[in-house]
């Protein structure tokens, strides 16, 4: 294994300084063994009040915001600077996220890295000012001008499942737009955005004060950011309940919020489609990263009389997925976060349970250490079950009989989310009556990928508000600004 950060190599980072937590230090879990990592830098209420008033410096007192080339040179800068540290994030990502090795060549490390290329390209080629031409508005002729501006300071609060791919999320369309940052990573994972505040601290041109991170296991720090006039916004993923919470404290000073919550997205299979493929292909991937994605299809709606091929075949495909060591190679389902995360999903197995349901497949934990549960089948429930409506965070799939297309559609929109949803079919006027009559944020057709640094990504209803990544996302962080010049 690669050399890991350890005390000495993961401080804060506050005004373009590598500083030690005002609270001492706490502990970082390996959830593959239940073990100690190491300790992490654990920052206090004064660390982020210096946090925040450096990226406030940053943006009112500084060039940033206004110099559109020189932000893009920094973000490649910082990307190139990463790739340089590619097997040492990868490790960290690993041992502290649990995230499957396979999964760090693609969303979990190797692609928000190469991600930033996109936000720093977009930098230099949007559109900042925008000529309206001329009006006469009360007789009084008028040349208009609309001017695109950063928001100003952003508080980014994340969570743990994808650490890099979400804190990235945030820090490239930020920091291209011109604003400053002060990020709050969760403490599941500090180490994960330590090693990157000391790469920006030690190797690019980021000015001091425009990144700030705060890791700390004082979640009091996340409210603090919310509720603090000095920041213009929050840049919020985590829980729908959360969510509440961050939307109400930001209430007070009335800052922009975004908000990308949780899911409980329906895998919908048509009666034309290949059922055990489409079954098995809904199995794996809810077992991927041990089910750790609020975008990942926890509902399978198929055709009622086809439930128990389809039940067959996801059986089998899960069956076949067993919990392992993230460090290898072929390991698709790694441990949960933490031990706090595996009580959780038992709990709703138990309420699974309880409620009626059968567990075809799965329901325990494997032997031996760490925070590990066996993939899940669940059956014999209805939709408005328990686990068929709240979000669980496991590899725990719920299988559901549907009437035919306008009953799988009513299905898939009877939940309070609308993040994401998969459908798989044959016929393309039955596919787009489906797509058309579901009320998600994305929708992946017959095996189709809608990740993408140019797509944006988010949900409906309780499942968020606003978009992350593509130009959606990066506006998020802009101001409009229109200026009437009279002729």
């Amino acid at each position: 294994m690669s050399r890991l950060v350890t005390t000495d190599s993961s401080p804060l980072l506050i005004g373009g300084k590598l500083v030690p937590g005002g609270a001492g230090v706490f502990s970082t879990i390996n959830p593959a063994t239940g073990e100690v990592l190491g300790q992490a830098a654990n920052g206090d209420t004064a660390d982020m009040d210096a946090a925040i008033a450096a990226a406030r410096a940053a943006f009112d007192d500084t060039e940033w915001s206004r110099d559109h080339a020189f932000r893009a040179r920094c973000l490649r800068q910082l990307r190139d600077a990463l790739r340089g540290h590619i097997e040492e994030l990868r490790e960290v990502t690993i041992a502290e996220a649990g995230a499957p090795r396979m999964l760090t060549s693609g969303p979990q490390l190797e692609g928000p890295i190469g991600d930033l290329g996109y936000f720093a390209d977009l930098a230099e080629s949007y559109e900042w000012e925008t000529d309206l031409g001329s009006a006469a508005p009360m007789g009084i002729k008028s040349a208009r001008r609309l001017r695109r501006e950063p928001i100003g300071v952003v508080g980014a609060i994340t969570p743990w499942n994808f650490p890099h791919q979400i804190n990235f999320a945030k820090l490239g369309p930020a920091l291209a737009a011109g604003s400053t940052v002060v990020l709050k990573p969760a403490p599941d994972t500090p180490w994960c955005a330590a090693l990157v505040g000391k790469v920006i601290a030690e190797e690019t041109d980021i000015p001091a004060g425009v990144v700030n991170i705060v890791t700390s296991d004082d979640h009091a720090l996340g409210s603090q950011l919310v509720t603090d006039a000095r920041v213009d916004m929050i840049s919020f993923t985590g829980s729908t309940q959360t969510g509440r919470a961050v939307m109400a404290g930001a209430a007070a000073t009335l800052k922009k919020v975004f908000l990308e919550l949780g899911g409980k997205s329906a895998f919908v299979v048509l009666d034309d489609a290949d059922i055990a493929a489409a079954a098995s292909y809904a199995a794996f991937s809810v077992c991927v990263h041990a089910g750790q994605g609020c975008a990942l299809t926890t509902r399978l709606l198929v055709p009622r009389a086809s439930y128990d091929d389809a039940v067959a075949a996801a059986a089998k495909a899960m069956r076949g997925i067993a919990p392992g060591d993230p460090n290898e190679p072929g390991t698709v389902c790694g441990p949960l976060v933490s031990e706090r995360q595996r009580t959780r999903v038992e709990r709703y197995l138990d309420i699974a349970r309880a409620e009626g349901g059968t567990i075809v497949v799965g329901g325990g934990r494997p032997e031996g250490p760490g925070w590990f549960v066996e993939p899940t089948l669940i059956t014999g429930l209805p939709n408005t079950s328990t686990v068929a409506q709240e979000e669980i965070f496991g590899p725990v799939l719920v299988v559901i009989p549907h009437d035919g297309d306008d009953d799988a559609i009513r299905l898939a929109n009877e939940s309070a989310y609308g993040l994401s949803g998969a459908v798989w079919g044959t016929d393309p006027d039955r596919i787009r009556h489906v797509v058309n009559g579901v009320r998600t944020g994305t929708l992946g057709v017959n095996g189709g990928v809608w990740y993408s640094a140019d797509a944006p990504f988010g949900g409906y209803k309780q499942s968020g508000i606003g978009r992350e990544l593509g130009v959606a996302g990066f506006e998020e962080y802009l101001e409009t600004k229109l200026i009437a010049t009279a002729e």
